[in-house]
């Protein structure tokens, strides 16, 4: 079996924008709804328990209802995109 080894980009010396910071909320939502969405378009539903053989999951609600950690892991993966964004020389800039 081969190891897996993962590097993701560094992003330690990028701090965000109070503007960017509100933003990651509402990407950490999006990707709730998207996730949401894939997993009832191949057939979940929400379970208060999690069984994937009967493809029932307790996160099958709407992001407003999440426990704080399972937010915290959607507001994570959108802090980390915006800082890998700006790593890579890139902007994100509103427009007005």
């Amino acid at each position: 079996m081969k190891t897996y080894n993962p590097q993701p980009v560094d992003t330690s010396g990028i701090e965000l924008s109070p503007a960017l910071l509100e933003l990651t909320e509402r990407i950490a939502a999006n990707v709730h709804e998207v996730w949401s969405a894939g997993r009832i378009a191949n057939g979940w539903q929400y379970g208060a328990t999690r069984d994937d053989a009967r493809k029932l999951h307790p996160c099958l609600v709407p992001y407003d209802e999440l426990s704080e950690s399972e937010k915290e892991y959607d507001r994570n993966t959108a802090m980390e995109t915006l800082k890998v964004i700006q790593t890579l020389g890139f902007e994100v800039k509103r427009k007005i």
